[in-house]
């Protein structure tokens, strides 16, 4: 028998704040220009709102606009939160991006130095680094149980808030599972919950604690999994009316475990909001997300994780790298040679063949990036099973 837990946060939590403004400023200006260059960061504390970074765009964003509205779409409405939409100060800091990362991206290794004549290989990749993507089949989502189950768990909190069944709920949250896996790697039982809830001043604590049991734990997560033996951690100490930009400042790409497997995969460094496609932190990430996700859909694997690898300014990955972690059906080896042939990895094709020149970036900024049902995500298809079965 083993543990594992992994965490969440709601919408309203003061790094989640920063990654959805980011990608609210990411999404206004490829609706308008689809090739813009955005790299896009903000740090929220008690107040303010300041927006930094490197954009290269033929349109203009009301930058100020943008961030008051995404706060509000989030709910910090009212004054007495000491963060609201309609007084929220807001700096910008943005400079064009550096030439020398034109240069790369514009024109990979491969066209400048090789003279390819590859379509896909005009676009280099906007940064050195290692991305990964995870898939296993814990859940119908193809996720990591405990991150899938604390993910639902902060999707509630939020709805519960917003259509006011819970009217005592403000924007900040937090919650975390245990889950408890046999020798065999099955999921087998529910060990602990943890779940911190910013409220209004006026519910006592017990209230809130029997509220939350009631209406977002036993209403979320499976009632197979939730024994005698299983432990509720309710606003452990006590008191949370102070939350949000208020309680603690927030940093864009802060939450990275939670944006990908909760800690169940390996993670490149790399955070993703803010980022337009041709920067291989996102793309590539979302990329291996997709093979991964397909070769466990294929059946070709119950535990897959893979490793993509980039240099800056050179199309292709300098590795590609598979662990199946003794489950593959095929040695990883050959699973490495069976992506080479199945999937373009290369920057220009992973944007095309993803379709991410969209504005559909915002609503991965909350609730994780991966394993997501309630939108139409490209790299959660599972469009390649029929092709990788074959190779069984």
């Amino acid at each position: 028998m083993r543990i594992f837990t992994s965490e969440s946060v709601t919408e309203g939590h003061p790094d989640k704040i920063c990654d959805q403004i980011s990608d609210a400023i990411l999404d206004a200006f490829i609706q308008k220009d689809p090739n813009s260059r955005v790299a896009a960061e903000c740090v929220a504390a008690t107040g303010m709102v300041t927006v930094f970074g490197e954009i290269s765009s033929e349109c203009y964003i009301d930058i100020p606009g943008v961030v008051r509205r995404t706060v509000d779409e989030i709910g910090y409405t009212k004054p007495e939160y000491g963060f609201d939409a309609r007084t929220v100060a807001v700096l910008t800091a943005i400079n064009e991006q550096s030439p020398d990362i034109a240069m790369g991206v514009n024109a990979a290794y491969e066209t400048r130095e090789l003279g390819s004549g590859d379509a896909a290989d005009l676009t280099g990749a906007g940064d050195q680094g290692m991305m990964f993507g995870f898939a296993c089949d814990e859940t119908p989502e193809l996720m990591p149980a405990p991150i899938t189950y604390a993910h639902a768990l902060a999707r509630r909190l939020a709805s519960l808030r917003k259509n006011e069944i819970l009217p005592w709920l403000r924007p900040d949250g937090k919650t975390q599972v245990s889950v408890v896996y046999d020798d065999l790697n099955r999921v087998t039982a529910i060990d602990a919950v943890v779940v911190s809830a910013q409220h209004n001043p006026e519910i006592t604590l017990a209230d809130l604690r029997s509220e939350i049991i009631k209406h977002v734990i036993k209403a979320t997560l499976p009632p197979e999994l939730l024994t005698k033996d299983t432990k509720y951690y309710v606003n452990p100490t006590g008191r949370f009316v102070i939350g949000g930009p208020v309680g603690d400042s927030g940093l864009t790409g802060r939450k990275i475990i939670v944006d990908t497997y909760g800690g169940a995969a390996s993670h490149g460094g790399g955070a993703f909001s803010g980022k337009d496609p041709t920067k291989v932190d996102r793309a590539a990430a979302y990329m291996a997300r997709y093979i991964a996700k397909n070769i466990v859909a294929a059946g070709l694997a119950s535990r897959c994780q893979l490793e993509l690898a980039y240099a800056i300014g050179v199309a292709a990955p300098v590795s590609i790298f598979i662990d199946t972690y003794g489950t593959g059906k095929l040695a990883d080896e050959n699973l490495s040679e069976i992506v080479k042939k199945e999937f373009d990895c290369r920057p220009a094709s992973v944007i095309k063949s993803l379709d991410l020149k969209r504005p559909i970036y915002r609503k991965t900024a909350a609730y994780g990036h991966f394993g997501r049902l309630d939108i139409d995500l490209p790299w959660e298809r599972t469009d390649h099973t029929d092709s990788l079965k074959g190779y069984l």
